[in-house]
């Protein structure tokens, strides 16, 4: 800073110096008229080129004077000025010098006051800046503030959180961001805990038969046991495949990578249910068409929701019970049909309700359906016709 204004008083006073040279005749007279306009501060003198003052004002003797006997403008601070000395050209050479100088301490003043106004702004910049940072900090902390406490809560259990706008975009987006993921989480909770409860009913179910088998053959006197055993064993296995399938749904959310295989899982369905319905007297036919679209969806999901339709067919259906597995374009159908009452008017059988046992099946049985990117959905109510629907792989 204070180079740079001894740069500018310079040139300001080699100005001064060079128009009073120009005004000065190569031979002045006492008293000299110099150039009117000039600063009233300036000390003006004029000196020979051995340094002596021939008139004005300035030391009786300048060594910045007789530097410029050369014909060059020097500057100098001398005797607590800033002088600068230009030489006043003549025929025979330079035939005497002007010498112009202001005091330093100007100088040193204007820098002074330059700092002080510097400094005097920085303050305002300053207090500004904490001002303007205080109120932003204030406006970002609020929106964050509600944001934590919302987290807070989901992590809480609820899932009903909801943000309200801030004005700030990011802000206004993490809100947005969390609230779906409430939702998904709530939703997600909601279905798990439905379909434990729909589990815990079909284990109950199977384990209530066997329990009843076990106690009508004890109550009997003289009752073959042997066949009561071996029921019990076979429900027991059944039992027992019914949660190893729904264990390795609940661990395993893995795409299949092999095609399900249709008929081996007919087969197995054959020999599962072809001793029930025969029992009652009733038939049980399934047919494959011979050319079905590949689908993915695994064989423990699709083995437990066939489970639920049939058992429902064996339990309040009547008449042959058939399954049909078609093409339907870009997946396959398996249709599970029965000549019973089927469904009431107006009723839907997927609710749950404790009440009604195969409301319970069958919600189990859908969720797992929408699990594996498919659906099952009553086609017909009188007489009941289930159809699953599957996606083909790739869809």
């Amino acid at each position: 800073m204070s180079l740079l204004y001894h740069d500018q008083t310079v040139a300001a006073l080699q100005r001064d110096a060079a128009w009073v040279a120009a005004a000065v005749p190569d031979e002045p007279r006492v008293p000299l008229r110099l150039p009117t306009g000039l600063p009233g501060d300036l000390a003006i003198g004029g000196y020979a080129v051995s340094g002596a003052r021939l008139f004005g004002d300035g030391p009786a003797h300048s060594g910045l004077a007789a530097s410029s006997k050369d014909g060059r403008v020097h500057d100098t601070v001398e005797g607590g000025f800033l002088a600068v000395s230009a030489p006043v050209p003549s025929d025979e050479g330079t035939a005497m010098v002007i010498r112009v100088a202001t005091p330093n301490s100007q100088v040193r003043d204007r820098v002074h006051q330059a700092w002080l106004l510097m400094g005097g702004l920085a303050l305002i910049v300053i207090a500004l800046a904490a001002g303007v940072a205080v109120r932003q900090s204030a406006r970002l902390a609020a929106p964050l503030e509600r944001l934590t406490a919302v987290a807070q809560a989901l992590g809480g259990g609820d899932f009903s959180v909801r943000t309200s706008p801030s004005g700030l975009r990011e802000a206004d987006q993490a809100g947005q961001a969390l609230e779906s993921t409430a939702r998904r989480l709530g939703a997600v909770l909601s279905r798990e805990r439905a379909f434990s409860a729909d589990v815990s009913h079909q284990l109950r179910t199977g384990l209530t038969g066997l329990l009843l088998g076990l106690e009508s053959a004890l109550s009997r006197p003289g009752a073959d046991l042997a066949p009561a055993i071996r029921a019990a064993l076979a429900r027991g296995e059944r039992l027992q495949e019914v949660i190893d399938d729904l264990v390795r749904l609940s661990r395993d959310s893995r795409v299949p990578i092999e095609p399900l295989d249709v008929r081996g899982l007919m087969e197995e369905i054959r020999q599962e249910w072809l001793g029930p319905l025969a029992e009652q007297g009733r038939r049980l036919t399934i047919t494959v068409e011979p050319e079905l679209p590949p689908t993915t969806a695994q064989p423990a999901a699709v083995r437990q929701i066939l489970r639920v339709l049939l058992d429902n067919a064996l339990r309040h259906g009547q008449g042959e019970v058939a399954v049909t597995v078609s093409d339907v374009g870009p997946g396959l159908a398996i249709e599970v049909s029965d000549h019973g009452q089927g469904v009431a008017e107006g009723a839907d059988p997927f609710i749950r309700s404790s009440g009604d046992s195969h409301g319970i099946g069958l919600a189990l049985a859908r969720s797992l359906a929408e699990a594996e990117g498919g659906r099952l959905v009553l086609s017909r109510a009188r007489p009941p016709l289930f159809s699953l629907l599957l996606p083909g792989r790739g869809t």
